[in-house]
């Protein structure tokens, strides 16, 4: 599998030439970007163009971008207000959200990208009609918007009662929407499990977010990362059997990293070379 890693890790960070050439040098050959503004501002011209000049000196492809959750550069600390949900049944308070991932996906016109990865929801949300019928709408928008770009838009499960995988299954089948799935080996943890969650959306698995918790709290650990190595709490997902899955379809989609800053750690790249030979070594001596 492809060696791929979120900037959600550095989300913290101004998103620079000097952290993505970091990435490149810990042997990463693709990288997700998480458009969250205090990192990537989408709406800043210069920054873009800045990165997308890199980007085409550099060997480093941009596999995806992570669409905002929030309209504010505080990640949401400015208040309720700026949090981006596209199942919002209301439609003049819908259209701004859909016009910052329009604003977002504007970014493929200079730095070009396969993927879109796309929240039905925020965590915790209830199951409602409403919801299913304002995320139909937005979704017809935003994918023919993005098709303009070259992009598609790949929809995450997530810890809600909107978009596990199962949910995630019955809203393609109902809406007849022609979109795959990035699968979020966290959030299938703490729904209904992982390997339940890669056999229900496995056709349609584009891309992956691969992280750790204790099946109750969106963590985003460091997988095999014990307490005391820079991990502040100790995660319970199989990543032996999570390996032997994801790695069943490997051409199919990168192992691609969504962690959390760990501010005791220092800089994490030599502990993500070794992590990833960590994951890949589970299955490789299994098969030898």
């Amino acid at each position: 599998m492809q060696r791929a890693l979120s900037t959600y890790l550095l989300v913290n960070h101004r998103l620079s030439n000097v952290l993505l050439e970091r990435i490149w040098e810990a042997g990463i050959p693709l990288v997700e970007i998480f458009c969250a503004r205090q990192h990537l501002d989408y709406h800043n011209r210069a920054q873009v163009a800045e990165l997308a000049h890199w980007f085409r000196e550099s060997e480093l492809k941009l596999h995806s971008l992570h669409s905002p959750l929030h309209t504010d550069e505080y990640a949401g600390r400015s208040g309720p207000q700026a949090v981006i949900n596209i199942t919002e049944p209301v439609k003049s308070k819908r259209i701004p959200m859909l016009d910052e991932i329009k604003r977002a996906l504007e970014v493929a016109e200079t730095i070009p990208f396969p993927y879109l990865i796309q929240h039905i929801g925020v965590t915790g949300q209830e199951y409602d009609e409403r919801y299913v019928d304002a995320a139909f709408t937005a979704l017809e928008e935003i994918s023919l918007f993005a098709r303009q770009r070259g992009v598609e838009v790949l929809l995450e499960n997530t810890p809600n009662g909107l978009a596990s995988a199962e949910r995630l299954l019955v809203f393609l089948n109902t809406t007849h929407l022609n979109l795959n799935v990035c699968l979020d080996v966290g959030h299938a943890h703490m729904n209904e499990g992982v390997e339940s969650a890669y056999r229900s959306l496995k056709n349609r698995i584009r891309s992956t977010h691969v992280h750790d918790n204790d099946g109750e709290e969106d963590l985003h650990l460091f997988p095999t990362l014990a307490p005391g190595q820079g991990s502040p709490r100790q995660g319970n997902i199989d990543w032996r059997r999570t390996m032997q899955l994801l790695r069943s379809e490997k051409d199919r989609y990168p192992l691609l990293l969504e962690l959390r800053e760990v501010p005791d750690m220092g800089p994490p790249f030599d502990t993500l070379r070794k992590l990833f030979d960590t994951l890949e070594n589970l299955t490789t001596n299994d098969e030898s």
